[in-house]
């Protein structure tokens, strides 16, 4: 289990902050021990059991988790030493005659029957929820790690980013190289390295450049430098316009009654024939907008 990290000359240097001695932190209430136990724990030589850590904390009036800080999620031995209870002392606490259900359960033998779990954590002063993480935590269950998925890139300027990135991790080229490869491709000076960064940052491009966007020859270039298709430049609105004129132009050439069937739902469900042409295009809208094909 991940341990509360102790130091001594740390609760020493509390000690002397709260202008205890040693004598008095041990008498201090919660805490019951010697002064020459007190003296050991400063020196390194023993330490306290876990579950004394907060009472020797609050004698301090120092934070549990600033005085003796933890790496990592609690288990369930954990709960029950940050609060303050030996193990023996779960019995009474679960309303059963003996502590062995709490201790097959933080040794991740037998887990807690549910009616002990309230319990439990009502005397642990934490949720159920919690009380269950820590119970799988104790039975070495390690929930998944979230994985944020970064949203995919919009803008020009984002798409250009990423494609620097992952297709050139190493070294990425200079904006004077991507325009040499524009102007290639054009066989005449479209775009300067000046211009590629206006692009590659999001800021407004000269005006001859904005006419190569709109004539395709500044995007067709980048996708060959790339290697990606100039569908993947187009805007989101772009390409769904793309879309509804596919399918415009599929139902100028299919039959007025196909149409009306898949309208309608072909009786609740849709017309084989009719999904077959729509599975074509979105097949098709989807290989193009995949920038690596």
């Amino acid at each position: 289990m991940p341990a509360r990290r102790f130091d001594g000359q740390e609760l020493r240097r509390a000690r002397r902050a709260r202008e205890l001695s040693q004598e008095a932190l041990g008498r201090a209430q919660g805490v019951g021990v010697e002064q020459p136990t007190v003296a050991k724990w400063e020196t390194g030589a023993t330490f306290p059991e876990p579950e004394r850590l907060p009472a020797i904390a609050r004698a301090l009036g120092e934070p549990l988790n600033a005085l003796f800080p933890r790496d990592g999620e609690p288990d369930l031995a954990d709960l029950r030493c940050d609060a303050g209870y030996p193990q023996k002392r779960t019995g009474e606490l679960i309303g059963a005659k003996s502590h062995i259900p709490v201790s097959n359960a933080e040794r991740g033998v037998r887990r807690l029957a549910d009616a002990y779990v309230p319990r439990l954590a009502d005397a642990y002063g934490v949720t159920e929820k919690q009380l269950l993480a820590a119970q799988d935590r104790s039975f070495g269950v390690i929930p998944a790690a979230k994985v944020s998925t970064p949203p995919a890139p919009r803008t020009l300027a984002e798409k250009l980013t990423y494609l620097l990135e992952t297709t050139f991790p190493s070294r990425q080229p200079t904006d004077a190289e991507i325009a040499a490869a524009i102007n290639g491709h054009a066989g005449i000076d479209v775009i300067s390295a000046s211009a590629v960064k206006a692009l590659r940052t999001g800021t407004p491009p000269p005006s001859e450049v904005l006419a190569g966007l709109a004539a395709g020859v500044v995007l067709e270039g980048l996708a060959e430098f790339f290697g990606v298709t100039p569908l993947y430049f187009q805007s989101d609105e772009q390409l769904e316009r793309q879309v509804v004129d596919a399918i415009s132009l599929l139902a100028l050439r299919g039959s007025a009654d196909d149409f009306a069937l898949a309208a309608r739902g072909g009786q609740g469900r849709l017309d084989p024939a009719m999904l077959a042409k729509i599975s074509a295009i979105v097949a098709e809208v989807q290989k193009n907008a995949d920038p690596r094909r």
